[in-house]
């Protein structure tokens, strides 16, 4: 994973609802025509993530301005059965999911006699199968040419090779019965072994259900949303159902309290595309910790379990090289004070060393010696 863009690549058949949600997300106006691979070059947008935290600190500290967490999503053009080995403009499109950190997978949950679907018929879990088994294939040819090299290997009687064989032997099977590696139950050791081979089906994915418009405040009565909940309950994955076509009106409305109104009216609590943003940042492992003062208030993006120093590390690498220690109080905490000089009063504030383990919410001031 990078440590600066993180992607999510959006993915689906064509005319499922991809390039509308993108247009959503990212006001990027990327074309959203009714017939397939009118998307031929990836769209790539990035998004704020969603955190109130960061205005409250701002009028807190009196910050000139605000920089929140992103995220970079990317709009892959629809797969077709039998992209894996070329079919419509498959190959480019999967070296382009390759490239990202997590999948998104938008599946069509509506019916709409305007808008033609590629298979015929509306029937969720038999799109996700479609993609499931494209990607499927494509692992297996990567996971076919490993399996020449260790051939060569072995023959050269490399002893790590045979570890290796026993591990891609038993990948190549499942794949070739359309099992994505996820679902393998692969452990540690077994991961390690084949993480130099990127397999798209190892990154982490997230369904998103596009429902119709008068669906969206009630998703979860949608049938076909139903189907995809169960389906993806057996990986562990999350489930996110969005309007596409609601989320890309209410993207449009630049006054806030038109959207508000706007999302009242539909019965939701927030645009769906929060909910997207902040699923997605979920499933890539990620969370923030925040800076606060006068020149800005500011939301840094680390990997949940990230120690001090490397978090120092994000902000400047002569902030990591020189770590001395993190002065830090929790945003729960700051607020009920009132001010850092209320929380330090209280023994809120606290100075830890090199072993900390950051929480999302931390608000830090590094203290460094270069």
């Amino acid at each position: 994973m990078s440590t600066t863009n993180l992607e999510v690549g959006i993915v689906g058949l064509p005319n499922v609802g991809k390039s509308t949600l993108f247009n959503a997300i990212t006001k990027a106006g990327a074309e959203a025509a009714n017939y397939p691979f009118c998307t031929i070059e990836p769209n790539v947008g990035m998004v704020d993530v969603p955190d109130k935290r960061l205005q409250v600190l701002s009028d807190m500290f009196k910050s000139k301005r605000i920089v929140p967490a992103a995220m970079r999503f990317v709009d892959i053009a629809g797969l077709v059965k039998g992209a894996s080995k070329g079919e419509g403009l498959g190959n480019k499109f999967l070296a382009h999911i390759r490239e990202t950190d997590a999948i998104a997978q938008v599946v069509r949950c509506f019916e709409d006699g305007n808008i033609t679907h590629v298979e015929g018929s509306i029937d969720p879990l038999r799109d996700i199968e479609i993609i499931n088994t494209e990607l499927c294939l494509a692992d297996l040819e990567t996971i076919e040419h490993r399996q020449e090299r260790i051939g060569k290997l072995l023959k050269a009687g490399d002893k790590k090779a045979a570890a290796e064989k026993v591990v891609v032997d038993k990948i190549a099977k499942q794949l070739g019965e359309a099992v994505p590696a996820r679902r393998q139950g692969l452990n540690d050791d077994e991961l390690e072994l084949v993480k130099d081979l990127f397999l798209l089906t190892l990154k982490p994915i997230l369904y998103v259900a596009n429902v119709a418009e008068n669906d969206a405040g009630n998703a979860e009565s949608n049938p076909y949303v139903q189907k995809i909940v169960e389906y993806a309950k057996v990986e562990n994955s999350e489930v996110i159902a969005v309007s596409a076509k609601m989320e890309e009106e209410i993207a449009e409305l630049n006054d806030e309290a038109a959207q508000k109104e706007f999302l009242e009216m539909a019965g939701l609590q927030e645009p769906g595309l929060n909910r997207l943003i902040k699923a997605g940042f979920k499933l890539l492992g990620l969370m923030t910790f925040l800076t606060a003062g006068e020149m800005e208030s500011r939301a840094w993006t680390i990997r949940v379990n990230t120690k001090a120093p490397q978090a120092a590390g994000k902000i400047h690498t002569d902030f990591e090289k020189g770590f001395i220690r993190a002065e830090i109080v929790s945003f729960d905490d700051l607020v009920k004070c009132g001010s850092k000089v209320a929380a330090r009063d209280k023994g809120l504030v606290r100075l830890e060393g090199k072993d900390y383990i950051m929480q999302d919410g931390d608000v830090v001031e590094f203290r460094f010696n270069v």
